[in-house]
Order: C-alpha cells, then structure tokens, then sequence
C-alpha cells in the first residue's frame, strides 16, 4: 500500500520549503502568487488535499470542542426530555465560546472507549456512566479537563450533582404530610443487568447507580420516620426510555391499594399519570404522583405533575463552563426544590 502523501512531498515537487507550502494553504497572504500556483499545482497533481486541521489545532493546545460522554445510546439521548434540558446549557456557553460538541454514546463500550482515546476535544463530560469505571480513566488519562455529571468520580476530577437524597426525602414527606401511607415507587435502574418489574429488598440495598441509590435512600429516610416499613413498599424497576408505561401498569395491577406513587423520575411520573388515567383512575382524587427532575413536560402534563425541580439547564451551562474554563477540580452540589402541582391531594376519606 502506498503510504499517504504528506506536505513534504508537495514541498518537494514544488521546489520550495515546507514552510513555504504550509503557508500557501494556511497563510497564503504570505506566499507570492506564482508560488502558491505552483504548490497548489503539485498538491492537485500528487492528490494531497491539504493540512490535517487536527494537528494545527492540537499544536495551538486548545480545539474549541466539548466530549460529552452518554449512558444510553444516542437516538435515546436526543428524545429524552432531561437532556435535552442539559444540552441547552451546555449548548449556550458552548455557542457564546464559539465551541462545539462531540457526542459519545457509551452504550457500546468499546467504540465509547475508541471515541475517547481519539476524540480531539478540549475536555470530557461524563454523564450518568456509575458502570463505565474504564471509560473514566482513559478520559482521565488523556490529561484534559473532565467533568462528571451525577456521578461521584473521586476527589482528583470535578463533579456535578444534586441533593437527590434530601429532595426524595422531601418528595415523600409531601405525600405523607397529606396522608398517603399506601404509597408504591416507580424506580429508575438500580444496576446495569436490564431487569425490570418488581425489585426485592436485596436489589433494592444492593443498588450500584448512585442516582437511584440515593433517591430511593431519601424515601426510605422519610418512611422510617413515619414508621412505614420500606421493605413493604412496592417498588417496580423501569428504563426512562422504555418500559416505563408497562411497568407501571404492572405496579398498578399488583399494588391496587396504592394511593400514590413516587416516581425516580418525570419520565416515570408522566408514564405513570398515563397509565392510571387510561385505567379511569382520576389523578390525584384516586392516584397522587411526585416525579423528579421538573423537565418542561411536567408543567404542560394533565394534570400537572408535582416534582423536585433541579437546574438542569443550569447543570449543563456549569458543566461546559468548567471544561472550557479549564477550571481547578471542584465538587458541586446543587439544590433541588419541591414544585406542587395539580398531581398530588390527600387520599379519598381523607379530604
């Protein structure tokens, strides 16, 4: 196999110097026009079509591009109402800098990891990946900055999460405070081995997202000071970007004395105001539902679902800020807040 032609051949065959050849496709300002004629002769005659961009960008130390590394896989990403929400962040800081973004979806872990090793990015954040111990490293071991985003990385790399514990503790307490006791949750994964359906108290305590583990602990910490036994309380596992309908229908079906349901998730709470409303059931007056995340479809759901509002958008903007700031390491923890909406009421009998 003949090997590439590179700028030092067209150099040669044009008789000048490799400087000369680079400026009369970089800074042909500074190049006469017989000269930069003739190289660009020889170029079209060799077949060379000009610099590599990634190494002039490498060599300037700075390219003016995001990675931002995903659990799922993309089609998922771009339909999922959460990040979408992240992405505008992340997008407005990105088109204020003048930088783009490179998505990598790391559903396939091995091209995830190509992508990472060669990707010519200023930085790297790291999305919801609690699995992808690997693909940290090597985003790590590309000495740029990293960010992970609602995951713990350690104490050398930068981080963005929420008070997810303290806001489901809320989340619950609201549904208590009106009386509820028969309350079942609608889970998020609690680790990467595609269950579904019902979750055990083992599964439960032996969660590996970080996200979910940490939800679920809040409600838990509510119920304990209720003195409502958690290992009674029906817990169905979903995905946010499937099975959600289905498997809160089953969590209907063999929980029908529930009165309401705290869902991981908005996707999971509007899935589950779907499901109950085709079922005849009147949310809240039969059901109650509390999401979290206070995505733009909460607002807009009938009725409007009640949720733990976190700045998603927000997220994303520090998120870029920090990888195009080339910021020092630091931890962020932000707040989430209570939204009461129309989904939530005290149970029938106690109105």
């Amino acid at each position: 196999m003949n090997r590439p032609i590179r700028l030092a051949d067209v150099a040669t065959a044009a008789g000048v110097s490799q400087g000369t050849a680079s400026n009369a496709f970089n800074r042909p300002e500074l190049v006469r026009a017989e000269i930069r004629e003739r190289v660009l002769k020889e170029a079209a005659r060799l077949g060379y079509s000009g610099p590599d961009p990634r190494g002039r960008l490498l060599r300037a130390g700075k390219v003016n591009a995001i990675g931002v590394v995903v659990m799922g896989r993309l089609t998922y990403f771009f339909n999922d109402p959460f990040n979408r929400e992240f992405m505008e962040g992340l997008s407005e800081v990105c088109d204020e800098a003048g930088a783009g973004v490179s998505l990598i979806s790391a559903a396939d872990q091995k091209a995830a990891a190509w992508s990472i090793e060669t990707a010519v990015v200023d930085g790297f954040i790291v999305q919801c990946i609690e699995d992808g111990d690997r693909l940290i490293e090597l985003a790590k071991r590309r000495k740029l900055p990293f960010v992970a985003v609602d995951l713990d990385a350690g104490p050398d790399a930068s981080s963005i999460r929420l008070e997810d514990r303290k806001g489901a503790r809320e989340a619950a307490e609201h549904l208590i405070g009106l009386g509820h006791r028969n309350i079942a949750i609608l889970t998020l994964e609690l680790r990467d081995d595609g269950h579904t359906g019902p979750v055990t108290p083992e599964r439960r305590q032996s969660a590996h997202y970080g996200v979910t583990r940490d939800r679920l602990l809040g409600y838990e910490d509510a119920f304990r000071a209720a003195g409502i036994d958690i290992d009674k309380v029906p817990i169905f596992e979903s995905f946010n970007d499937r099975s959600a309908e289905e498997q809160a229908a089953r969590l209907l079906d063999a929980a029908p004395q529930t009165t309401a349901v705290l869902a991981l998730s908005d996707v999971l709470g509007l899935a589950t105001i779907k499901e109950a409303t085709g079922r005849g059931l009147s949310v809240p007056h039969d059901l109650s539902v509390v999401g979290f995340d206070d995505v733009p479809e909460a607002a807009r759901a009938v009725p409007p679902l009640t949720t733990m509002a976190q700045p998603v958008i927000e997220k994303g903007r520090l998120a870029a800020r920090m990888i195009l700031e080339r910021r020092a390491p630091q931890q962020i923890v932000l707040p989430v807040k209570l939204v009461i909406r129309g989904s939530t009421a005290p149970p029938r009998g106690r109105r």
